[in-house]
């Protein structure tokens, strides 16, 4: 055997070796040889909670105070990646019509906030605009609208900008298509982005038990495709009840999801609930993995008031969410409650 054949043949049993260690653990049986490319894609679908955080119990929540709340109703909020730009929907005065989307703006992360700024007609009409929900890298912000023009009900639509620091520098927005909207109510979305850059996009409808919902409002979850448009919606089951559920709120890495659902009603009462309207948790094993059961979060977040539209900060320490309960400035308002992570490596920054 000649000496470039054998170098061969031991590059191939070393490529061999190697793609047998990066597959090492794995529960499915594999046989041949992947690619490099292929473990590559296999390890970001299989991305696990052993990599995830802990975190303590959540704090005794406060309210966000006069500055950003007011005597009107201040709900369904998104905050930025550097934690300096918290966007809400109020039909507070000096806007547009019905609910237009706001922002307040601090210097730090440490800061006060400043009052909300209205988005401006760019973005708002004399119809609803709700529910902002503020994509990580900036870029990107959907909402939903009562507007004509769109499928009918409410429909989800989406803003760009160039400048993710610019919060004034948003586009005209467009209907994200058939593909989420229908003839009933789409609205409260969350984009979850995985390690391998698929776009998930999670949002509530209303449609019908034979569209196929349980009842109520339900979950979906809609796949961004090349074209930029987001494919036909599928019933995320597994968070949908005969109950309301609405408001789908993921952690960065996935693994961890906030949804809002009813205490049901007194002859059909939903298991666990304290109030009208509570948050629920629930978890998964990794982006691959279907949700485990939403889990109540329980009496420090929840009161036998109005608790809803969760959305967490980047880092996964703050949680702020809507609620009427009492010691606010208004009717609904937004207020916060944060958490120590304690162990685990997480989504990288």
């Amino acid at each position: 055997m000649s000496t470039a054949m054998t170098r061969s043949i031991v590059r191939r049993a070393s490529l061999t070796l190697a793609v047998a260690a990066t597959l090492a653990g794995c529960r499915d049986e594999i046989t041949g040889i992947m690619s490099a490319e292929a473990a590559h894609a296999s390890r970001a679908q299989r991305q696990s909670t052993d990599d995830a955080p802990a975190y303590s119990d959540w704090s005794e929540p406060v309210n966000l105070g006069p500055v950003v709340n007011s005597a009107n109703v201040d709900i369904e909020v998104s905050i930025s990646r550097d934690g300096l730009s918290l966007y809400l929907a109020s039909n507070r005065p000096g806007g547009h019509g019905g609910f237009d989307i706001w922002v307040a703006r601090r210097a730090g992360p440490e800061a006060p906030w400043g009052p909300p700024e209205n988005l401006g007609p760019t973005i708002n009409t004399s119809f609803n605009e709700q529910g902002p929900s503020l994509t990580i890298d900036g870029h990107r912000l959907y909402f939903f609208s009562n507007r004509p023009g769109g499928f009918g009900g409410s429909d989800l639509y989406v803003t760009r900008r160039r400048d993710a620091r610019d919060d004034f520098g948003w586009r005209p927005a467009a209907n994200l298509g058939a593909g989420v909207n229908s003839s009933f109510n789409e609205n409260l979305s969350a984009q979850f982005e995985d390690e391998a850059g698929a776009v998930t996009l999670y949002f509530n409808s209303n449609r019908p038990a034979s569209s196929p919902g349980l009842g109520g409002t339900d979950i979906y979850a809609s796949t961004l495709q090349a074209d930029d448009t987001f494919g036909p919606a599928v019933l995320v089951e597994e968070l949908s009840t005969p109950f309301p559920d609405a408001g789908p709120f993921l952690r960065r890495d996935g693994l961890e999801l906030f949804i809002a659902s009813t205490s049901g009603s007194a002859e059909a009462p939903r298991p666990g609930a304290f109030g009208r309207f509570d948050l629920w948790r629930s978890t998964r094993a990794s982006t691959s993995h279907v949700w485990s059961a939403p889990v109540n979060m329980g009496p420090v977040i929840n009161t036998a008031h109005d608790e809803s539209r969760a959305s967490l900060s980047f880092d996964g320490t703050t949680l702020y969410f809507i609620s009427d309960r009492p010691g606010g400035s208004g009717n609904l308002d937004i207020w916060m409650t944060t958490r120590t992570k304690l162990t685990g490596g997480g989504a990288k920054d």
